[in-house]
């Protein structure tokens, strides 16, 4: 993938990219940040969702949990696509949020002019250089001419300017030559996005080390997960030297959606527990979640990285057993660092006797080991007959320790 970065090779859907570097291609000149990364959330992939609701007191609301969580930027839907969509992004703009407001427009000095009069601190220019991009009608030479005008003109009022292709790994035409043509110009950062979601985490780290060898800018990428890579995607992007990654909450955009912000914290936050706690008010995270899937009008999925119900959820009796002792022996993650605790399921035919021993404990009921032992038998013959809830196991156990005292 690298190489064809720098030839200017076409790679189609289900080809498998040549891997093979050039001499000035090498992964050791990229300067990975695990810890220094920024977020950009995007807001306006949300409105993408089909179910998603895009009123203006909900975008209100929504950014301003983003900010309060500690998200460095916020993309909000383009001003050009609406006159609502305009107010809301100047509405956004008036609150003076933590998070800086960015926004996106085509390349095109009216559309460029719109956004940068709502009061956005950022605007991203993107750019068709796809082969399937029938409608584009350019040249590589108009793209850059173009380009050149808007950056040129973003700069002039202040704003920071953020340039994007809008399909950088199912066809690529020589992208290099042209992210270094606007880094020249000096754009804040370039961004490289996998609008149709078929980037692999290999591919992704050749391709990011590959333009990390050619700007000085910040990178930022954008992963679709139709393939259901867009977490080790984010992650490639940043081991080969991205610094921003787009992310939306629970995931949700455009078909299968984006990198989703908790699943991603999930990830870094195993590779710099400090970096992650000190920047990002994690025990939001769970609210946050709430808050976008009740307007969105979707359920935050029971196996949701961290705030699923079944995260930090144990049930065979070995691992109720480990996780009682040491956590650690099956959780990569503190579920207290995101303000929500693991759940240790007892009542059932898996349930082992340490957390049977660990309920009782909870219910203040004091037992020998011997004795938990053989209540742990009642509760699983009693699990085999038919389905226990956790009033049930619980009534088991209050009624045998009540016979231990007759």
């Amino acid at each position: 993938m690298a190489s064809e970065l720098a030839s200017g090779a076409v790679t189609s859907i289900g080809r498998v990219p040549d891997h093979t570097r050039l001499p000035d291609e090498s992964v050791g000149g990229s300067v990975p940040i695990l810890n220094r990364f920024k977020i950009v959330s995007l807001l306006r992939e949300g409105e993408q969702l089909t179910s998603g609701c895009s009123d203006t007191e909900t975008k209100i609301k929504i950014a301003t949990a983003l900010s309060d969580f500690g998200i460095e930027y916020i993309e909000l839907t383009s001003p050009a696509a609406s006159e609502q969509s305009r107010k809301d992004c100047e509405a956004i703009c008036k609150l003076g949020l933590q998070s800086k407001i960015l926004t996106r427009v085509r390349s095109s000095m009216e559309e460029a002019k719109l956004a940068c009069d709502t009061g956005v601190a950022g605007v991203e220019v993107v750019v068709s250089t796809s082969t399937e991009e029938f409608s584009n009608g350019k040249d590589m030479a108009d793209i850059k001419k173009t380009a050149l005008e808007v950056i040129a003109y973003i700069k002039s009022r202040g704003v920071e300017a953020i340039f994007s292709t809008e399909e950088g790994f199912r066809d690529l035409v020589d992208l290099r030559d042209l992210y270094r043509t606007v880094d020249q110009a000096g754009v804040t950062r370039v961004r490289v996005a996998d609008t149709l979601g078929c980037a692999t985490p290999r591919q992704v780290h050749d391709l990011v080390s590959t333009l990390r060898g050619s700007v000085s800018c910040e990178i930022e990428t954008h992963f679709h997960n139709d393939n259901m890579c867009a977490i080790a995607n984010a992650h490639a992007a940043l081991e080969a030297g991205a610094t921003h990654i787009d992310t939306s909450v629970l995931g949700i955009g455009q078909r299968n959606g984006i990198t989703a912000l908790g699943a991603f914290l999930a990830r870094m936050i195993v590779e710099d527990r400090d970096y992650v706690t000190s920047t990002y008010k994690l025990p939001q995270l769970q609210a946050l979640e709430e808050l976008v899937a009740e307007h969105a009008q979707i359920s935050v999925p029971f196996n949701n990285p961290v705030t699923g119900f079944s995260a930090f959820s144990h049930k065979a009796g070995i691992h109720s057993k480990a996780v009682l002792k040491s956590p650690s022996t099956y959780e990569i993650i503190d579920p207290a660092d995101f303000g929500v605790t693991r759940n240790v399921h007892f009542a059932s035919r898996l349930t082992g006797w340490n957390a049977i021993k660990g309920r009782a404990e909870q219910l203040g009921l004091a037992m020998t080991d011997d004795q938990i032992k053989e209540l742990t038998q009642k509760i699983k013959t009693m699990a085999d007959t038919r389905q226990l809830s956790v009033d049930d196991a619980d009534s088991i156990i209050r009624s045998y320790h009540l016979e231990l005292q007759a």
